[in-house]
Order: C-alpha cells, then sequence, then structure tokens
C-alpha cells in the first residue's frame, strides 16, 4: 500500500435520517457525511488525495496537475491539497471560461490554482500538453487522473469501508454517486476486505450502466492486482443504474432539485446539483418504487460537492 498523509477529518460522521425515513415510508436510511472530510470545503476526493499526494511527495514532485468540469469538486479539493502541502497546481477545466468566479471555480482560485480552459474534446490532449510543457519547466509535475480514480486513489476508499466497519453499522445497501468509478471501486474492494455483506449500489451520473460496471471492474482488478490483493472483480459484481442520467452530465433535472430540497428542509443536509442530488433523486425513486423492503436498512454515502449549490445556473434553478 501507498504510504498515507492526513489531509482528511476522519472517520466522518454516520448520521441516521429519520425525518425523511418517514416521510418516504420506506427503508431506514441514514447518510455517511464525506462532505465533512474539512479539506476545501471537504468531499470524496479528499480521502483518494491523501494517498495521491504522498505519491506525488515521495517522487519529489512540487506541482500536482489534474482535471476535471469548470465547478469540478475533484479540481477544488486538490487544489486545496497543493496549497496546504506548499505545491504548485494547474487545473484544466473542460468547458468554456464564465468570467466569473462562483462555486467551485471561486475556490480554486482562492487556493491559488492557476487555471487552463478548454474543450471537452480537447482536454486529454491538452492536459498532456500542460504536463509535458510543466516538466520542460522544471515544475517537476505529479498528474492526477480525472476523478483521483486510479490504484492509488481507490485505496482511500477501501480504507473507508473498514472505518464504516468500525463505526458499528452493517448496512443492506450502500447507494452512492458514481462517475469516474474510483469511489465504488475502492468501496467493492473493501467490502471483500472486512467481509461486508450489504450491496453497493452506484447511481450513475453520466455513463451508461454497462460502461461504468466494465469501468469499476477493471479499475477494481487493476487495484487489486497493484496491492497484491487475490481477488477478482467482474462486471456481474459491479451494481450501477444508469436511469437517472440520461439529461446528461451536470444538468439539473426536477427530480434532482425535489432531492435537494427535501435533504435540506427535512434534514438540514446540503446536496450537490451534480452528483449527490442526482444519487439521491435515484434513491428516492428506487424507496417509491419499493426497490428496497421496508425493514431492510439503507446508507446514502454523501460524496461531497457543496459549492457548486453556489454556482449559476444551478443556485437560481434550486430556487426557482
Amino acid at each position: 500500500m501507498t504510504e498515507r498523509i492526513v489531509l482528511a477529518h476522519l472517520p466522518t460522521p454516520i448520521e441516521p435520517l429519520p425525518r425523511l425515513t418517514k416521510l418516504l415510508q420506506g427503508p431506514r436510511l441514514f447518510i455517511k457525511r464525506d462532505d465533512l472530510t474539512g479539506l476545501g470545503l471537504g468531499g470524496n476526493k479528499t480521502r483518494k488525495l491523501e494517498y495521491l499526494a504522498a505519491d506525488a511527495l515521495a517522487q519529489g514532485c512540487r506541482t500536482l496537475i489534474t482535471t476535471g468540469a469548470v465547478q469540478s469538486n475533484h479540481c477544488r479539493q486538490v487544489a486545496a491539497a497543493a496549497a496546504r502541502l506548499g505545491l504548485g497546481c494547474i487545473l484544466v477545466l473542460a468547458g468554456e471560461d464564465p468570467g466569473s468566479r462562483q462555486g467551485n471555480l471561486l475556490l480554486d482560485e482562492l487556493s491559488g490554482a492557476k487555471l487552463v480552459f478548454v474543450s471537452k474534446e480537447e482536454r486529454d490532449q491538452r492536459l498532456q500538453q500542460v504536463f509535458t510543457h510543466a516538466v520542460e519547466d522544471g515544475m517537476q509535475p505529479y498528474l492526477i487522473p480525472y476523478g483521483g480514480s486510479n490504484p492509488i486513489g481507490v485505496q482511500g476508499y477501501i480504507q473507508a469501508m473498514q472505518e464504516l466497519q468500525d463505526q458499528n453499522l452493517q448496512p443492506d445497501w450502500i447507494v452512492l454517486a458514481s462517475s469516474s468509478g474510483g469511489t465504488q471501486a475502492g468501496l467493492i474492494l473493501g467490502a471483500q476486505q472486512t467481509g461486508f455483506s450489504g450491496r453497493i449500489l452506484g447511481i450513475s451520473v453520466d455513463k451508461s450502466e454497462e460502461e461504468l460496471e466494465s469501468l469499476i471492474a477493471k479499475l477494481a482488478c487493476q487495484t487489486a492486482a497493484w496491492l497484491d490483493i487475490d481477488k477478482k472483480i467482474e462486471s456481474e459484481d459491479v451494481l450501477v443504474n444508469d436511469a437517472y442520467c440520461r439529461a446528461g452530465y451536470g444538468v439539473l433535472q426536477p427530480a434532482e432539485t425535489e432531492a435537494i430540497r427535501l435533504f435540506a428542509r427535512t434534514e438540514g443536509i446540503l446536496l450537490d446539483p451534480v452528483y449527490t442530488g442526482r444519487a439521491a433523486a435515484g434513491l428516492i425513486d428506487l424507496i417509491r418504487k419499493g426497490f428496497f423492503s421496508p425493514d431492510e436498512t439503507v446508507l446514502f454515502w454523501h460524496t461531497g460537492g457543496i459549492p457548486a449549490l453556489f454556482a449559476e445556473p444551478y443556485a437560481s434553478a434550486l430556487l426557482g
């Protein structure tokens, strides 16, 4: 296992959701608060960065480079980690420069990151160019993949499953937003390592069920091999629901608006409009359809992303 540096406030708490449980008349609902990991307003990527940043420092790197959308939670946490560790940071953001600095983008700049805006089609090519130029300029860069989702980053969520076991909650289901695959891959491997008997359901944010299941299985297998864990993960071992991402990445739908409002108005918990809002909308719809048994316990794993609430057009849409 890679060395780890402490960046997150752990363990993150588990809280019951009694009012939401009563309102939905469904299974017993709990929430795992990885929005409270602390770094740059928190989120799930901080767990991954404890390992990724440690690897960067071990290699003598002085600049963190990564990529994501304009309102990327991942990029915001990478920028915060770089600031905390005294490293430089370059973010390659897929989308047009909106001009104003709101939400995650505001926090990126506050943390001192250099921002490079590119089209989504050019993102990967431009990322490699930025990295190459940083090498040539003597910046000693370290390239963190999209979402921090590689075998090094996945370790953060293998550890998170051990943390869950130590908190003495044995849910029948874990439900989470899933996109780059690293969080869910880590939970699956961690479940096998700890003997977790429940099921882990990823609500896809942007990919088809087949694509995301394959991606997660491949990443889990790569991580198992890298850590010398004798486990083989197949696509059929991965549970994904893609019914809630048809509108496209980051496109706020009425079901997501309802979910964000329900969590805020029944439990005082804020969700984000891209990831946890979409996952919560899926969770609520599945409860209403009777997917879960009333006597089951469901843990919603909050992966963070709150700053995006304060960026337009989301803020206006949520209050409209």
